[in-house]
Protein backbone atom coordinates (compact mmCIF):
# COMPACT_ATOMS: atom_id res chain seq x y z
CA UNK A 1 0.00 0.00 0.00
CA UNK A 2 1.49 3.35 -0.97
CA UNK A 3 1.68 6.31 1.39
CA UNK A 4 -1.21 8.20 -0.25
CA UNK A 5 -3.70 5.37 0.25
CA UNK A 6 -2.58 5.07 3.87
CA UNK A 7 -3.14 8.84 4.26
CA UNK A 8 -6.70 8.54 2.89
CA UNK A 9 -7.55 5.62 5.19
CA UNK A 10 -5.98 7.33 8.19
CA UNK A 11 -7.95 10.52 7.51
CA UNK A 12 -11.21 8.53 7.28
CA UNK A 13 -10.61 6.37 10.32
CA UNK A 14 -9.25 9.15 12.54
CA UNK A 15 -12.13 11.47 11.67
CA UNK A 16 -11.93 13.35 14.97
CA UNK A 17 -8.33 14.34 14.34
CA UNK A 18 -9.21 15.20 10.74
CA UNK A 19 -12.03 17.50 11.85
CA UNK A 20 -9.66 19.23 14.26
CA UNK A 21 -7.12 19.83 11.49
CA UNK A 22 -9.90 20.99 9.16
CA UNK A 23 -11.25 23.47 11.73
CA UNK A 24 -7.81 24.86 12.52
CA UNK A 25 -6.83 25.14 8.86
CA UNK A 26 -10.15 26.78 7.93
CA UNK A 27 -9.76 29.43 10.64
CA UNK A 28 -6.20 30.13 9.55
CA UNK A 29 -7.02 30.38 5.86
CA UNK A 30 -10.15 32.49 6.37
CA UNK A 31 -8.15 35.18 8.16
CA UNK A 32 -5.25 34.91 5.75
CA UNK A 33 -7.64 35.39 2.82
CA UNK A 34 -9.35 38.25 4.63
CA UNK A 35 -5.99 39.96 5.11
CA UNK A 36 -5.00 39.44 1.48
CA UNK A 37 -8.30 40.78 0.08
CA UNK A 38 -8.39 43.77 2.45
CA UNK A 39 -4.82 44.69 1.52
CA UNK A 40 -5.58 44.37 -2.18
CA UNK A 41 -8.76 46.46 -1.87
CA UNK A 42 -6.92 49.17 0.10
CA UNK A 43 -4.19 49.35 -2.54
CA UNK A 44 -6.76 49.62 -5.34
CA UNK A 45 -8.59 52.35 -3.42
CA UNK A 46 -5.30 54.23 -2.95
CA UNK A 47 -4.64 54.06 -6.69
CA UNK A 48 -8.14 55.36 -7.37
CA UNK A 49 -7.57 58.17 -4.88
CA UNK A 50 -4.73 59.45 -7.05
CA UNK A 51 -7.26 59.93 -9.85
CA UNK A 52 -10.09 61.35 -7.73
CA UNK A 53 -8.14 63.64 -5.39
CA UNK A 54 -5.59 66.15 -6.56
CA UNK A 55 -2.77 68.12 -5.01
CA UNK A 56 -2.25 71.84 -5.56
CA UNK A 57 0.79 74.09 -5.85
CA UNK A 58 0.46 77.80 -5.13
CA UNK A 59 2.65 80.44 -6.75
CA UNK A 60 2.85 83.61 -4.66
CA UNK A 61 5.25 86.26 -3.42
CA UNK A 62 8.14 84.99 -1.32
CA UNK A 63 7.35 86.70 1.98
CA UNK A 64 10.37 85.36 3.82
CA UNK A 65 12.82 86.51 1.14
CA UNK A 66 11.12 89.93 0.86
CA UNK A 67 11.28 90.50 4.63
CA UNK A 68 14.92 89.39 4.75
CA UNK A 69 15.79 91.74 1.89
CA UNK A 70 13.98 94.63 3.61
CA UNK A 71 15.84 93.91 6.85
CA UNK A 72 19.23 93.85 5.11
CA UNK A 73 18.54 97.14 3.32
CA UNK A 74 17.45 98.78 6.57
CA UNK A 75 20.55 97.55 8.39
CA UNK A 76 22.76 98.89 5.60
CA UNK A 77 21.12 102.32 5.48
CA UNK A 78 20.33 103.10 9.10
CA UNK A 79 21.37 100.16 11.19
CA UNK A 80 17.98 100.17 12.90
CA UNK A 81 14.84 98.07 12.84
CA UNK A 82 12.89 97.91 9.54
CA UNK A 83 9.75 100.01 9.25
CA UNK A 84 6.75 97.61 9.10
CA UNK A 85 4.94 100.09 6.87
CA UNK A 86 7.65 99.91 4.25
CA UNK A 87 7.37 96.16 3.83
CA UNK A 88 5.90 95.30 0.41
CA UNK A 89 5.47 92.24 -1.79
CA UNK A 90 5.92 91.96 -5.52
CA UNK A 91 2.70 90.79 -7.22
CA UNK A 92 2.90 87.73 -9.44
CA UNK A 93 3.07 88.42 -13.15
CA UNK A 94 0.32 86.77 -15.17
CA UNK A 95 2.84 85.93 -17.90
CA UNK A 96 5.01 84.01 -15.40
CA UNK A 97 1.95 82.21 -14.07
CA UNK A 98 0.92 81.23 -17.60
CA UNK A 99 4.35 79.73 -18.30
CA UNK A 100 3.88 77.33 -15.40
CA UNK A 101 0.29 76.60 -16.43
CA UNK A 102 1.43 74.91 -19.66
CA UNK A 103 3.74 72.45 -17.89
CA UNK A 104 2.98 68.75 -17.88
CA UNK A 105 0.99 67.40 -14.93
CA UNK A 106 -1.17 70.56 -14.69
CA UNK A 107 -4.82 69.52 -14.75
CA UNK A 108 -6.21 73.02 -14.17
CA UNK A 109 -5.23 76.38 -12.69
CA UNK A 110 -6.74 79.49 -11.17
CA UNK A 111 -5.36 83.02 -10.96
CA UNK A 112 -6.40 84.77 -7.76
CA UNK A 113 -6.33 88.18 -6.12
CA UNK A 114 -7.99 89.35 -2.94
CA UNK A 115 -9.43 92.63 -1.77
CA UNK A 116 -12.01 93.99 0.65
CA UNK A 117 -15.04 96.22 0.14
CA UNK A 118 -17.75 98.18 1.92
CA UNK A 119 -21.49 97.95 1.39
CA UNK A 120 -23.00 101.05 -0.17
CA UNK A 121 -26.55 100.39 -1.29
CA UNK A 122 -28.72 97.42 -2.19
CA UNK A 123 -26.87 95.01 0.09
CA UNK A 124 -26.00 94.59 3.76
CA UNK A 125 -23.29 92.29 5.06
CA UNK A 126 -24.15 89.35 7.32
CA UNK A 127 -23.15 90.42 10.82
CA UNK A 128 -23.33 89.34 14.46
CA UNK A 129 -23.65 91.07 17.81
CA UNK A 130 -19.89 90.72 18.28
CA UNK A 131 -19.36 92.44 14.95
CA UNK A 132 -21.64 95.31 15.90
CA UNK A 133 -19.79 95.83 19.15
CA UNK A 134 -16.48 95.74 17.32
CA UNK A 135 -17.74 98.28 14.79
CA UNK A 136 -18.81 100.65 17.57
CA UNK A 137 -15.43 100.30 19.25
CA UNK A 138 -13.73 100.97 15.92
CA UNK A 139 -15.81 104.10 15.33
CA UNK A 140 -14.97 105.34 18.83
CA UNK A 141 -11.27 104.69 18.29
CA UNK A 142 -11.46 106.53 14.96
CA UNK A 143 -13.03 109.60 16.52
CA UNK A 144 -10.48 109.60 19.32
CA UNK A 145 -7.47 109.23 17.04
CA UNK A 146 -5.42 112.34 16.23
CA UNK A 147 -6.55 114.17 13.08
CA UNK A 148 -9.31 111.62 12.64
CA UNK A 149 -6.88 108.87 11.63
CA UNK A 150 -7.99 105.29 12.00
CA UNK A 151 -5.93 102.98 14.15
CA UNK A 152 -6.74 99.88 12.10
CA UNK A 153 -4.09 97.55 10.69
CA UNK A 154 -3.20 96.63 7.17
CA UNK A 155 -5.66 94.65 5.09
CA UNK A 156 -6.08 93.56 1.47
CA UNK A 157 -3.00 93.87 -0.69
CA UNK A 158 -0.83 94.96 2.22
CA UNK A 159 -2.19 98.55 2.23
CA UNK A 160 -3.58 100.39 5.27
CA UNK A 161 -7.20 99.51 6.00
CA UNK A 162 -8.98 102.74 6.88
CA UNK A 163 -12.13 101.13 8.26
CA UNK A 164 -13.41 97.65 8.87
CA UNK A 165 -14.47 95.98 5.63
CA UNK A 166 -17.87 94.39 5.05
CA UNK A 167 -16.93 91.95 2.30
CA UNK A 168 -14.02 89.77 1.36
CA UNK A 169 -13.51 90.01 -2.42
CA UNK A 170 -12.03 86.82 -3.84
CA UNK A 171 -10.86 87.61 -7.35
CA UNK A 172 -10.42 84.46 -9.44
CA UNK A 173 -10.08 83.48 -13.07
CA UNK A 174 -12.52 80.58 -12.68
CA UNK A 175 -14.58 79.71 -9.62
CA UNK A 176 -14.83 76.09 -10.71
CA UNK A 177 -11.07 75.71 -10.15
CA UNK A 178 -10.88 77.29 -6.69
CA UNK A 179 -10.36 75.05 -3.68
CA UNK A 180 -13.77 75.75 -2.16
CA UNK A 181 -15.58 74.48 -5.25
CA UNK A 182 -13.24 71.61 -6.12
CA UNK A 183 -13.33 70.01 -2.67
CA UNK A 184 -17.12 70.20 -2.44
CA UNK A 185 -17.30 72.90 0.24
CA UNK A 186 -19.15 75.24 -2.14
CA UNK A 187 -21.31 74.76 -5.21
CA UNK A 188 -23.25 76.99 -7.61
CA UNK A 189 -27.01 76.63 -7.04
CA UNK A 190 -28.27 79.46 -9.26
CA UNK A 191 -26.82 81.14 -12.34
CA UNK A 192 -23.20 80.59 -13.33
CA UNK A 193 -19.74 80.89 -11.82
CA UNK A 194 -16.94 83.29 -12.74
CA UNK A 195 -15.08 82.44 -15.96
CA UNK A 196 -12.66 84.16 -18.34
CA UNK A 197 -15.62 85.83 -20.03
CA UNK A 198 -16.05 87.99 -16.91
CA UNK A 199 -12.73 89.76 -17.34
CA UNK A 200 -13.03 93.55 -16.98
CA UNK A 201 -16.63 93.25 -15.75
CA UNK A 202 -18.33 93.79 -12.40
CA UNK A 203 -20.03 90.41 -12.37
CA UNK A 204 -20.12 88.74 -8.97
CA UNK A 205 -21.09 85.42 -7.37
CA UNK A 206 -22.50 85.71 -3.84
CA UNK A 207 -23.37 83.34 -1.02
CA UNK A 208 -26.94 82.03 -0.78
CA UNK A 209 -27.26 83.23 2.83
CA UNK A 210 -26.24 86.75 1.84
CA UNK A 211 -28.59 86.67 -1.16
CA UNK A 212 -31.51 85.47 0.97
CA UNK A 213 -30.90 88.07 3.68
CA UNK A 214 -30.92 90.87 1.10
CA UNK A 215 -33.65 89.40 -1.13
CA UNK A 216 -31.28 89.25 -4.09
CA UNK A 217 -31.34 86.91 -7.08
CA UNK A 218 -29.39 86.34 -10.29
CA UNK A 219 -29.44 89.48 -12.46
CA UNK A 220 -29.97 91.91 -9.55
CA UNK A 221 -27.46 94.67 -8.85
CA UNK A 222 -26.01 96.31 -5.76
CA UNK A 223 -23.35 98.92 -5.07
CA UNK A 224 -20.14 98.58 -3.07
CA UNK A 225 -17.18 100.86 -2.44
CA UNK A 226 -13.49 100.28 -1.97
CA UNK A 227 -11.96 100.52 1.49
CA UNK A 228 -9.20 102.54 -0.17
CA UNK A 229 -11.51 105.11 -1.76
CA UNK A 230 -15.04 105.45 -0.40
CA UNK A 231 -15.87 108.09 -2.96
CA UNK A 232 -15.66 105.61 -5.83
CA UNK A 233 -18.58 103.20 -6.14
CA UNK A 234 -18.98 100.01 -8.16
CA UNK A 235 -22.26 98.60 -9.38
CA UNK A 236 -22.10 94.82 -9.19
CA UNK A 237 -24.27 92.43 -11.22
CA UNK A 238 -25.07 89.07 -9.66
CA UNK A 239 -24.07 86.34 -12.11
CA UNK A 240 -24.50 83.41 -9.77
CA UNK A 241 -25.34 82.30 -6.25
CA UNK A 242 -23.35 79.63 -4.43
CA UNK A 243 -24.07 77.54 -1.37
CA UNK A 244 -21.25 76.83 1.07
CA UNK A 245 -20.90 74.43 3.99
CA UNK A 246 -17.98 76.44 5.39
CA UNK A 247 -18.57 77.49 9.00
CA UNK A 248 -17.46 80.77 10.49
CA UNK A 249 -14.37 80.80 12.69
CA UNK A 250 -13.97 82.73 15.92
CA UNK A 251 -12.38 85.54 13.92
CA UNK A 252 -15.35 85.54 11.58
CA UNK A 253 -17.61 86.27 14.53
CA UNK A 254 -15.70 89.49 15.15
CA UNK A 255 -15.17 90.78 11.62
CA UNK A 256 -17.76 90.92 8.84
CA UNK A 257 -15.30 90.30 6.02
CA UNK A 258 -14.11 87.06 7.66
CA UNK A 259 -17.60 85.61 7.74
CA UNK A 260 -17.76 83.01 4.90
CA UNK A 261 -21.21 84.31 3.90
CA UNK A 262 -19.66 87.70 3.11
CA UNK A 263 -17.23 86.34 0.52
CA UNK A 264 -17.88 87.71 -2.98
CA UNK A 265 -16.31 86.04 -6.01
CA UNK A 266 -15.35 88.30 -8.92
CA UNK A 267 -12.82 88.18 -11.73
CA UNK A 268 -9.31 88.92 -10.43
CA UNK A 269 -9.00 92.13 -12.46
CA UNK A 270 -11.84 93.66 -10.45
CA UNK A 271 -10.06 92.77 -7.19
CA UNK A 272 -6.98 94.55 -8.50
CA UNK A 273 -9.11 97.60 -9.24
CA UNK A 274 -10.44 97.66 -5.67
CA UNK A 275 -6.89 97.50 -4.38
CA UNK A 276 -6.06 100.59 -6.42
CA UNK A 277 -3.91 98.72 -8.91
CA UNK A 278 -4.04 99.86 -12.52
CA UNK A 279 -2.22 96.78 -13.76
CA UNK A 280 -4.42 93.92 -14.95
CA UNK A 281 -1.49 91.61 -15.65
CA UNK A 282 -0.66 90.90 -11.98
CA UNK A 283 -2.22 88.61 -9.41
CA UNK A 284 -1.74 87.75 -5.74
CA UNK A 285 -1.29 84.04 -6.43
CA UNK A 286 -1.83 81.24 -8.91
CA UNK A 287 -3.07 77.82 -7.81
CA UNK A 288 -2.24 74.81 -9.99
CA UNK A 289 -4.12 71.53 -9.63
CA UNK A 290 -1.92 68.57 -10.54
CA UNK A 291 -2.88 65.45 -12.44
CA UNK A 292 -0.60 63.15 -10.46
CA UNK A 293 -0.01 64.14 -6.79
CA UNK A 294 2.95 61.76 -6.59
CA UNK A 295 4.91 63.99 -9.00
CA UNK A 296 4.42 67.18 -7.02
CA UNK A 297 8.13 67.51 -6.19
CA UNK A 298 9.17 67.13 -9.83
CA UNK A 299 6.60 69.75 -10.83
CA UNK A 300 7.90 72.27 -8.29
CA UNK A 301 11.51 71.74 -9.40
CA UNK A 302 10.52 72.29 -13.04
CA UNK A 303 8.40 75.36 -12.25
CA UNK A 304 11.13 77.00 -10.16
CA UNK A 305 13.28 77.17 -13.28
CA UNK A 306 10.69 79.53 -14.81
CA UNK A 307 10.49 82.08 -11.98
CA UNK A 308 12.71 84.22 -9.81
CA UNK A 309 12.79 82.18 -6.58
CA UNK A 310 14.17 85.15 -4.63
CA UNK A 311 10.95 87.02 -5.35
CA UNK A 312 8.34 84.27 -5.70
CA UNK A 313 7.81 80.92 -4.06
CA UNK A 314 5.93 77.70 -4.81
CA UNK A 315 4.08 76.06 -1.94
CA UNK A 316 2.63 72.57 -2.24
CA UNK A 317 -0.64 71.50 -0.67
CA UNK A 318 -1.40 67.80 -0.94
CA UNK A 319 -3.21 67.65 2.41
CA UNK A 320 -6.37 66.16 0.95
CA UNK A 321 -4.45 63.51 -0.98
CA UNK A 322 -2.41 62.52 2.07
CA UNK A 323 -5.48 62.62 4.32
CA UNK A 324 -7.22 60.17 2.01
CA UNK A 325 -4.21 57.87 1.71
CA UNK A 326 -3.57 57.72 5.46
CA UNK A 327 -6.52 55.49 6.46
CA UNK A 328 -6.08 53.33 3.36
CA UNK A 329 -2.37 52.83 4.02
CA UNK A 330 -3.08 52.03 7.66
CA UNK A 331 -5.66 49.42 6.67
CA UNK A 332 -3.29 47.87 4.12
CA UNK A 333 -0.45 47.77 6.64
CA UNK A 334 -2.66 46.24 9.32
CA UNK A 335 -4.00 43.57 6.97
CA UNK A 336 -0.48 42.65 5.92
CA UNK A 337 0.49 42.23 9.58
CA UNK A 338 -2.58 40.06 10.10
CA UNK A 339 -1.49 37.75 7.27
CA UNK A 340 2.00 37.39 8.73
CA UNK A 341 0.82 36.85 12.30
CA UNK A 342 -1.88 34.35 11.34
CA UNK A 343 0.57 32.44 9.12
CA UNK A 344 3.14 32.20 11.90
CA UNK A 345 0.51 31.24 14.47
CA UNK A 346 -0.87 28.65 12.04
CA UNK A 347 2.56 27.06 11.59
CA UNK A 348 3.03 26.84 15.35
CA UNK A 349 -0.44 25.41 16.03
CA UNK A 350 -0.29 22.84 13.22
CA UNK A 351 3.21 21.80 14.22
CA UNK A 352 2.06 21.13 17.77
CA UNK A 353 -0.98 19.16 16.58
CA UNK A 354 1.12 17.02 14.23
CA UNK A 355 3.73 16.45 16.95
CA UNK A 356 1.02 15.23 19.32
CA UNK A 357 -0.33 13.00 16.54
CA UNK A 358 3.11 11.51 15.93
CA UNK A 359 3.53 10.78 19.63
CA UNK A 360 0.21 8.89 19.62
CA UNK A 361 1.20 6.97 16.45
CA UNK A 362 4.71 5.97 17.48
CA UNK A 363 3.81 2.24 17.38
CA UNK A 364 2.23 2.59 13.92
CA UNK A 365 5.29 4.40 12.62
CA UNK A 366 7.60 1.86 14.21
CA UNK A 367 5.81 -1.00 12.45
CA UNK A 368 6.05 0.79 9.11
CA UNK A 369 9.75 1.41 9.58
CA UNK A 370 10.35 -2.22 10.59
CA UNK A 371 8.58 -3.35 7.43
CA UNK A 372 11.06 -1.38 5.37
CA UNK A 373 9.06 1.78 4.69
CA UNK A 374 11.38 4.71 4.17
CA UNK A 375 11.29 7.69 6.52
CA UNK A 376 10.67 10.06 3.58
CA UNK A 377 7.46 8.22 2.61
CA UNK A 378 6.24 8.35 6.21
CA UNK A 379 6.79 12.11 6.18
CA UNK A 380 4.94 12.34 2.84
CA UNK A 381 2.06 10.37 4.35
CA UNK A 382 1.75 12.88 7.17
CA UNK A 383 1.91 15.72 4.65
CA UNK A 384 -0.79 14.08 2.53
CA UNK A 385 -3.08 13.80 5.57
CA UNK A 386 -2.60 17.51 6.30
CA UNK A 387 -2.95 18.39 2.60
CA UNK A 388 -6.34 16.64 2.37
CA UNK A 389 -7.65 18.80 5.22
CA UNK A 390 -5.95 21.84 3.65
CA UNK A 391 -7.76 21.37 0.30
CA UNK A 392 -11.16 21.14 1.98
CA UNK A 393 -10.32 24.18 4.14
CA UNK A 394 -9.36 26.13 1.00
CA UNK A 395 -12.82 25.54 -0.43
CA UNK A 396 -14.53 26.67 2.77
CA UNK A 397 -12.29 29.73 3.11
CA UNK A 398 -12.84 30.82 -0.50
CA UNK A 399 -16.58 31.19 0.19
CA UNK A 400 -16.53 32.52 3.76
CA UNK A 401 -13.37 34.63 3.54
CA UNK A 402 -15.05 37.37 1.52
CA UNK A 403 -17.75 37.84 4.18
CA UNK A 404 -15.19 38.09 6.97
CA UNK A 405 -12.99 40.43 4.88
CA UNK A 406 -15.87 42.85 4.23
CA UNK A 407 -16.88 42.97 7.87
CA UNK A 408 -13.37 43.35 9.26
CA UNK A 409 -12.13 45.64 6.46
CA UNK A 410 -15.04 48.07 6.75
CA UNK A 411 -14.66 48.23 10.52
CA UNK A 412 -10.96 48.99 10.19
CA UNK A 413 -11.57 51.68 7.57
CA UNK A 414 -14.31 53.33 9.66
CA UNK A 415 -11.97 53.53 12.64
CA UNK A 416 -9.09 54.91 10.60
CA UNK A 417 -11.30 57.46 8.82
CA UNK A 418 -12.77 58.63 12.12
CA UNK A 419 -9.27 59.08 13.52
CA UNK A 420 -8.18 61.04 10.44
CA UNK A 421 -11.08 63.51 10.70
CA UNK A 422 -11.12 63.97 14.49
CA UNK A 423 -9.06 67.15 14.54
CA UNK A 424 -9.20 68.80 11.09
CA UNK A 425 -9.69 72.25 12.54
CA UNK A 426 -6.36 72.08 14.33
CA UNK A 427 -4.60 71.54 11.01
CA UNK A 428 -6.35 74.36 9.14
CA UNK A 429 -4.47 77.63 9.11
CA UNK A 430 -6.06 81.04 8.95
CA UNK A 431 -4.45 83.95 7.15
CA UNK A 432 -5.51 87.51 6.70
CA UNK A 433 -6.59 88.74 3.25
CA UNK A 434 -3.86 89.45 0.75
CA UNK A 435 -2.03 86.13 1.00
CA UNK A 436 -2.08 83.16 -1.30
CA UNK A 437 -3.22 80.49 1.18
CA UNK A 438 -6.20 81.08 3.44
CA UNK A 439 -8.41 78.94 5.58
CA UNK A 440 -12.03 79.98 6.19
CA UNK A 441 -14.45 80.98 3.53
CA UNK A 442 -13.21 78.54 0.90
CA UNK A 443 -10.39 80.85 -0.08
CA UNK A 444 -7.59 79.97 -2.49
CA UNK A 445 -5.13 77.37 -1.37
CA UNK A 446 -7.21 76.44 1.67
CA UNK A 447 -6.89 73.07 3.34
CA UNK A 448 -9.05 70.17 2.34
CA UNK A 449 -12.54 69.49 3.53
CA UNK A 450 -12.30 66.56 6.00
CA UNK A 451 -15.92 65.57 5.37
CA UNK A 452 -15.19 65.16 1.66
CA UNK A 453 -12.14 63.03 2.44
CA UNK A 454 -14.22 60.88 4.78
CA UNK A 455 -16.91 60.34 2.15
CA UNK A 456 -14.41 59.36 -0.56
CA UNK A 457 -12.81 56.63 1.57
CA UNK A 458 -15.99 55.48 3.30
CA UNK A 459 -16.18 52.15 1.46
CA UNK A 460 -13.82 49.41 0.38
CA UNK A 461 -14.80 47.21 -2.55
CA UNK A 462 -13.58 43.89 -1.17
CA UNK A 463 -13.96 40.90 -3.49
CA UNK A 464 -12.00 37.68 -3.74
CA UNK A 465 -9.96 37.56 -6.95
CA UNK A 466 -8.38 34.46 -8.57
CA UNK A 467 -4.91 35.88 -7.90
CA UNK A 468 -5.70 36.09 -4.19
CA UNK A 469 -6.96 32.48 -4.15
CA UNK A 470 -3.75 31.41 -5.84
CA UNK A 471 -1.69 33.25 -3.25
CA UNK A 472 -3.81 31.75 -0.48
CA UNK A 473 -3.16 28.25 -1.85
CA UNK A 474 0.58 28.99 -1.90
CA UNK A 475 0.45 30.21 1.70
CA UNK A 476 -1.54 27.14 2.76
CA UNK A 477 0.92 24.84 1.02
CA UNK A 478 3.84 26.59 2.71
CA UNK A 479 2.20 26.38 6.14
CA UNK A 480 1.49 22.66 5.64
CA UNK A 481 4.98 21.86 4.38
CA UNK A 482 6.77 23.78 7.11
CA UNK A 483 4.54 22.39 9.88
CA UNK A 484 5.02 18.79 8.77
CA UNK A 485 8.76 19.29 8.34
CA UNK A 486 9.20 20.73 11.84
CA UNK A 487 7.05 18.05 13.43
CA UNK A 488 8.75 15.24 11.51
CA UNK A 489 12.26 15.99 12.71
CA UNK A 490 11.74 13.41 15.45
CA UNK A 491 10.70 10.74 12.93
CA UNK A 492 14.11 10.85 11.31
CA UNK A 493 15.62 9.76 14.64
CA UNK A 494 13.14 6.93 15.34
CA UNK A 495 14.61 3.46 15.98
CA UNK A 496 11.94 0.88 14.97
CA UNK A 497 13.41 -1.89 17.18
CA UNK A 498 13.39 0.33 20.28
CA UNK A 499 9.83 1.50 19.53
CA UNK A 500 8.51 -2.07 19.19
CA UNK A 501 10.31 -3.26 22.35
CA UNK A 502 8.76 -0.39 24.33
Amino acid sequence: MNFFKRALKSTKVKWGRSLLLLAVFTAILVFVLAGLTIRSAAQEAAEQAQKDVSATVTLSANREAAFQKQTEETDTESGGRPDPGSFSLTPVSVSDAEKIAVLDNVASFSFESSASALANSGITAISSSDTSETSEETDTATDAAPNGENMGGAMGGGKPQMIQADFQISGVSNTAQTSGFTDGTAKIIEGEGITDSDKDTNNVVIDSTLASANDLSVGDTFIITSTEDEETTYEMTIKGIYESSETSSSMGMNFNFMNPANTLYTYYTFANTLNGSTEDDTIDSAVYTLTDPNKITDFINEAENLIDTSTFSLQSNDTMFQAMLEPLNNVASFSQNVVLLVAVAGIIILTLIIMITIRERRHELGVLLSLGESRSKIVLQLFAEVAICMIVALGVASFSGNVVANAVGQQLLDQQTETSTDSPAEQQGEQMPGGGNRGPGGQPGGTSNPLTVSEQVSDLEITVQPAQLGLLAAVAFGISLLSVFLASIGILRLNPRKILLN
